[in-house]
Formats: C-alpha cells, structure tokens, sequence
C-alpha cells in the first residue's frame, strides 16, 4: 500500500479511490505511517487531529476532486474550528477558532482529508521554518543540513517527502515558492485576490499575501485552484474574471509568447552559478519550444529596493498588528516571542500613519512599473531564489534588526530577490521543479505573467512539464527517503 500511495499525486489517489481499489482510511493510515518514520527528521508535521480526520470519513466525504486524499494545513491561516494553530508562535501556541475560513472550507469541500497542520516561521515572517515554537528548525529531506524554505517551510518538506501528495500553503513575498523551489515542487501564485481572505481578513499585507498551496504536479495545482477561486463573501476587490478554468488552460497550448530572461537580479547583482545554470537551460528549452526568448533588461528606475524597503515596513506593521490583537493591551516583552517578530514590532513603532500610506503608495507605483514591463514580454523567467536551499540556521530568526534581517547585506532579500516582486504587483507567479544542483538540491525556475493573465501562465506551465517532467526526480526522494547531510 505505502509503495502504491508514494508513487501518486494527489490525482491519482483520488482516482484509486474513485474506482474503488483504495479506501479513504487506508490512505489516512498511510499518511499517518509516513508521518511517524520521516516526520523526525524534517519537524515539519505539527499539531496532529487524527481523530477529526477519522471522523471526517466516518460523516461521508464531499464528492470533490481529491476525495479521500491525505492534507495538510499550514500552521498560519486557514482558520477552522476544528483545527487549532500557533501561527508559528509562542505567544499564540494553541489558538482556537469560532469560525471556518472560506480557503479551508473549499479545500475540504475538495473530499481531502485534513488530519494535521504544519510548521511556518512566527507570523509568516522569513524564508526559512525555524520557529521557536516547534523546538527545532524543519529540515529539507533532500538534504537535512539544508532549510525547506518558507513560510510554508512544513508543507514544502511534507510534501517533497511523500507524506501527503499536496498541501495548503500561503504567499505573502514568496511563501508558497521560496519552499517549492527549495523543496523541488510546483508552488503557483495567482493573479492577487483570485483566492478568498475572509471571512476574518479582507486582504493581508496590503494586497501581498494571498492563499495557496505546494503539490507535486501541476494537474493537482491546477484542480485545486479551480476549487477555490473566486471572491467570497464581502470581498473588497476581486481579480479580472478567467477565459475558462486552470485545468483547461493546463491542457492548452500557449502559442509563440515572447519571453525575457534574466541572469542576475533585476538590480543587476549576481547570482549563484547553480540558478544562473537553472535560467539559461529553461530558456534554451522555451527557445526549443517555439517561443521568442531574449535576455531582459530592466530599465533603470524600476527600483526594485525602494520597493523592498516599502514592503519590510508593510510586513512590519502587519506583524505588530497581528501581535497587539493577542496580547490585548499587555506589554510585549522579549521573551514572548522569536527576535524578528519582537524587531518587526519595535520598527512599527517608528512608522507613522503617514509613512504607512507611503509604503502602500510605493508598492501600488512599483506595480504600475512592473505592468508596464510586461507591455514588452509576454513572461520574465528567473531563478526563484539567489542561490540553492541555504543551510539551517543562516536565516535564523533571532535578528534584533528587522530592516537589516529583511534588507541589509546577506539578507532575506539578497537571498530571495524576485519573488516578493510579484507579490507587490500582484502578477501570477510560479517556481518551477526544473533544474538540480550538482549536490543534488532543488532550484527552481521562475516565471511570471501580467497581471490575470493566469491562463497564459498555466498554459506554458503544461507546455514545459510535458516537455521535461519532474515527476521521475521526485520519486527518487520519495521512494528513497530523507536524505541526511
């Protein structure tokens, strides 16, 4: 049975027990076994509900898509009652909710089998998953000295290890691929407001963080995003409404798009040898394929770092936000929560209202700047992150200067400095299992269209997976298992 479940997506185990050849109960215990023997060495599986799971099969599944298949929600977020969350914190270790949100009930209303959540660094803030909350850092099986990324650092190590074929995540400068592209998995950011925030938020970060999900294949991205998408109730704004579906578009050929690379970033630092190698092999395969590929050159007032600093005081006033709303009028003292927060918190003490409507101002003509680069391409492809999966502990969150943590030299943006681009501008994104290093770590390839143009973008998704699938490689970690340094 384990080699039967390691060896899908989360479409194909739907299949198996569409056709009756498995049980919903079979795959939840083997989910559960998977959990016990690989779940030690990554600490990416927390805050366990087998109970609720088991129930959930017991009162009948919803006959969606993904009937039956084991889930996992990310520790931040997707609120649901029956399900408690840390949030990554210390301070929040526990927190109980009223109400279900509107991801999670389309999530469930899939027939997936939600039976635990997992890890995320405090508050979403990091591209690494080393919450103090969790005793540990989690690990990337691909390489256990090496991070999983983040946020949603626990879903890319579940998932790259075989422990469930898909699982929730969320994006708010890269979260769901930072970690698939760490991880070795497809991790897609649509169009901004294309999933719903409610019913507790009406947008998060200022229209940066969106809800998502990590998978192995891009036909369970594509169904699980079909399940999803669309306003909820109350939403402020919404995205400019899809041709058809993301399955269809999966299914699509793109036609001849005109495409622009880039080997260093779009300020013109270098970059790893290993990503430069990861850009210029996916550009020769779209050059294969038909399409017109050419390197880009970004103009010279893009000014992706005054865009950089506006999100940090953003985030910054967020975390602060989300921390006053616990502590209820109590002082917030050091020990209550990981450094970065406490810096994050203490940096929002010195922005002004005023200066707050100055970072949303720059983040809004930042996304007026990049909308007009897309006038001349049709996609812009980079590496997704500087340089390969960064070891344990060189991102530590246990900075006391948040501006330096997230800007300084050797910081989260030098190390990660396209994905929060598109987080600013709202564009669909997605990081691509494309390219390994020569120690065997996953780089991801990343691509990006204009704003709703998520059609185009899963169109040309499916063109490459068919032309260079990934699936081979992945097998070889998850029949494999975790690989220590």
């Amino acid at each position: 049975m384990k080699d039967v479940y390691l060896r899908q997506d989360g479409t194909g185990l739907a299949e198996l027990v569409a056709k009756g050849e498995v049980t919903a109960e079979e795959l939840l215990d083997t989910a559960l076994e998977l959990t016990d023997e690989r779940n030690p060495a990554l600490n990416a599986v927390v805050m366990r509900r087998e109970d609720v799971a088991r129930q959930a099969i017991r009162d009948g599944l919803p006959e969606g898509p993904f009937r039956g298949v084991p889930f996992l929600l990310k520790d931040l977020g997707a609120e649901a009652r029956a399900y408690p969350s840390n949030n990554g914190s210390r301070l929040m270790k526990g927190m109980e909710y009223t109400y279900d949100s509107e991801i999670f009930l389309r999530m469930q209303a899939t027939g997936a089998v939600t039976f635990a959540r997992t890890t995320s660094p405090e508050l979403g803030v990091g591209p690494v998953t080393e919450a103090g909350v969790y005793g540990g850092p989690t690990r990337n099986p691909w390489n256990t000295g090496h991070t999983s990324g983040g946020s949603s650092g626990g879903s890319g190590a579940a998932v790259a290890a075989g422990i469930v074929p898909m699982a929730h995540g969320s994006d708010g400068g890269g979260s769901v691929r930072i970690p698939a592209s760490s991880c070795g998995l497809v991790g897609f950011k649509p169009t901004r407001a294309r999933l719903p925030d409610g019913p507790a938020a009406g947008e998060g970060w200022a229209g940066m963080a969106i809800e998502g999900m990590l998978t192995r294949s891009l036909r369970d991205t594509a169904t699980m995003l079909d399940a999803c998408a669309g306003p909820d109730l109350g939403a402020p704004y919404w995205a400019p409404p899809m041709q058809g579906s993301y399955a269809q578009a999966l299914q699509r050929d793109p036609g001849r798009l005109r495409v622009r690379y880039a080997t260093t970033t779009l300020s013109g630092a270098a970059l790893h040898p290993e990503c430069v190698a990861a850009v210029e092999k996916t550009a020769r395969l779209l050059a294969d394929l038909g399409h017109d590929v050419a390197e880009f050159r970004p103009a010279a007032d893009l000014n992706v770092e005054a865009m950089m600093l506006a999100w940090t005081s953003i985030v910054a006033c967020g975390t602060a936000l989300s921390v006053r709303e616990v502590l209820k009028g109590r002082p917030l003292t050091r020990d209550m929560v990981d450094g970065v927060t406490y810096a994050a918190v203490e940096h929002a003490r010195g922005i002004s209202g005023a200066d707050y409507l100055g970072a949303v101002e720059e983040i809004h003509a930042f996304g007026r700047r990049m909308a007009q680069v897309f006038l001349d391409c049709d996609v812009l492809l980079t590496p997704t992150l500087a340089t390969p999966p960064a070891p344990v502990g060189r991102y530590k969150p246990d900075f006391e200067d948040f501006v330096a943590y997230r800007n300084g030299p050797g910081s989260v943006f030098d190390y990660s400095p396209f994905t929060a681009i598109f987080n600013a501008s709202g564009q669909p994104a997605v990081t691509l299992p494309l390219h390994w290093s020569a120690d065997d770590l996953p780089v991801g390839v990343h691509l990006a269209t204009a704003f709703g143009e998520d059609e185009q973008l899963m169109s040309l998704c499916g063109q490459i997976e068919r032309a260079a699938p990934w699936a081979d490689k992945q097998l070889s970690l998850i029949l494999g298992g975790v690989r220590q340094p």
